[in-house]
């Protein structure tokens, strides 16, 4: 069971709600503030001052006063009339995360949502009934509205969700697990679709899997400088130091690690001609670590968000009042979605000149052409490095920044909005692009050490190159590439690699 205590959730408590379908409640320490802001709006919407989306209308129709009898109905239509998603539906592990997200918000007692609604949510996650959350439609302010809305329609049983592996009706999930819609009080329609959890959520499975692709990358640059034997000179800790920058210095460490004990690199440490190597492998630390260090900003950001109340307006509880702002705005997640895009651009195109590198026979330094023991009649590796550049070029243009662009909404109400949804959403097909870069570089490089034999490289290498062949053998004669180049994707995306091995964290080294 996971228990989400708000302005507690680590990214790594984030982590496991995404990967993990475990029980999910709401530390009940929340309750009593919950109830206090819920009482807040209660009383002003008794009392009749106009209050925005308690007992008015919305964005450009904030103006016009909603009579008292009819503040359910308003935010009943609300969530109805925003159910404006289009795309394909969002996978079930990041619904889990954004709805997660959610009750941490609300769980900070300044929405005035009732004790109900939260019960009602975290009983859908604990039934497996997912709302059917189309990805297209948000602009990152007034958060992300249409996404939020077709979550919020499962609360008073509308729309459609998954359950038991199936798609269907909210109304019949609802029935076969004993489920009762409910009817939202003033505020909460407002309070469930204003926030910047779709965002937030995606962004977050962005970095997830951007950090297994980092550190797949410090293990695919170890096996490839072996394999080319290349100099480990670079990597000594006093460089690094001497710069000063984490990540350099972290990247540098793991791959000193990995690399400790090699016959390879003992083979030709002395009388190698090369004095040296190419930017792809003697500069790792230096671009990988700046990735790494991208990754560490974008989740300080993230983890903050994670915790944030973004609804509005809020209610602060201290001084019983009711107040616009602008938190739904997803600026800080537009940003952190755009710099861990550059990260995943530039892991992957330093990883695609290594492949490059490896399939040269000029410059491999005694490696066979495409990496094939009898090149011409096979040609080996040739296009899958084809592949590579293809997949490094579509991130290149994927990279390009989400939070420069804006577009005014609403009747020009919302006039600027962060486009984070979209930023994020683009991390999926990014981490998917370079899941394959660097399955392909394993597999090079993993071939062009097994032409070094009877060297070998270091134990933690010889480790992983044992568990690559358990899924992929050496390629010998030519044959159909595509399966391998999946599995050997699956394998990065899965972290098959890096298992046990001690690489860099969510938490940044000093």
């Amino acid at each position: 069971m996971t228990i989400l205590t708000p302005l507690n959730a680590s990214l790594k408590d984030l982590e496991g709600i995404w990967l993990r379908n475990d029980l999910i409640h709401l530390d009940r320490s929340a309750q009593e503030s919950v109830i206090k802001s819920e009482n807040i709006v209660r009383e002003a919407t008794e009392g009749g001052a106009a209050v925005y989306g308690v007992n008015t209308g919305f964005g450009k129709l904030a103006s016009l006063k909603i009579p008292e009898k009819d503040t359910a109905s308003l935010q009943r239509n609300l969530v109805l009339s925003h159910c404006c998603g289009v795309g394909n539906a969002l996978d079930l592990g990041t619904t889990r995360l954004m709805i997660a997200l959610k009750l941490l918000s609300l769980g900070r007692g300044a929405s005035g949502v009732s004790w109900n609604t939260i019960v009602l949510m975290e009983d859908l996650l604990n039934n497996g009934i997912y709302p059917v959350i189309p990805d297209q439609g948000s602009v990152g302010a007034s958060g992300d509205l249409a996404p939020l809305a077709h979550m919020a329609a499962s609360l008073i049983g509308e729309g459609e969700v998954f359950y038991k592996g199936k798609r269907t009706s909210t109304k019949k999930a609802f029935l076969s697990a004993g489920l009762n819609a409910i009817e939202l009080g003033a505020k909460e329609g407002l309070a469930l679709i204003n926030g910047t959890q779709f965002s937030t959520a995606c962004a977050l499975v962005g970095l997830f899997r951007a950090w297994k692709n980092v550190n797949a990358a410090i293990v695919t640059c170890a096996l490839s400088t072996d394999a080319i034997m290349g100099s480990t000179q670079p990597l000594e800790d006093e460089i690094h130091k001497l710069r000063g920058h984490a990540g350099q210095i972290a990247v540098a460490r793991c791959q000193r690690e990995l690399m400790a004990g090699s016959k390879i690199r003992e083979s030709h440490r002395l009388e190698d001609s090369r004095v040296q190597d190419p930017y792809c492998i003697r500069c790792q630390p230096q671009v990988t670590g700046a990735a790494l260090d991208l990754l560490w900003h974008a989740g300080k950001t993230l983890e903050i968000e994670a915790n944030a109340v973004t609804d509005n307006p809020l209610v602060l509880v201290e001084k019983g009042l009711i107040v616009s702002g602008g938190n739904f705005h997803a600026e800080p997640v537009a940003f952190a979605a755009d710099i861990i895009a550059l990260a995943l651009s530039e892991i992957g195109a330093i990883s695609q000149r290594r492949v490059a590198l490896m399939v040269d026979p000029t410059l491999s330094f005694g490696l066979p052409p495409f990496l094939t023991p009898n090149p011409g009649i096979n040609s080996g590796y040739m296009i899958a490095e084809v592949t590579t550049a293809a997949l490094m070029s579509e991130n290149k243009h994927l990279a390009n920044p989400c939070s420069t662009d804006s577009t005014p909404t609403s009747a020009n109400q919302e006039d600027h909005v962060s486009m984070a949804a979209h930023a994020a959403r683009r991390l999926d097909k990014m981490n998917t692009n370079l899941n394959t870069i660097i399955g392909i570089e394993a597999m090079c490089s993993i071939q062009g050490i097994e032409f070094r034999r009877p060297l070998k490289t270091s134990k933690d290498l010889e480790q992983i190159i044992a568990t690559f062949r358990t899924k992929i053998l050496a390629l010998e004669e030519d044959r159909y590439m595509a399966k391998d180049i999946n599995t050997a994707a699956e394998m990065i995306r899965d972290g098959d690699l890096i298992k046990n091995l001690n690489l860099p964290t969510f938490v940044q080294e000093n």
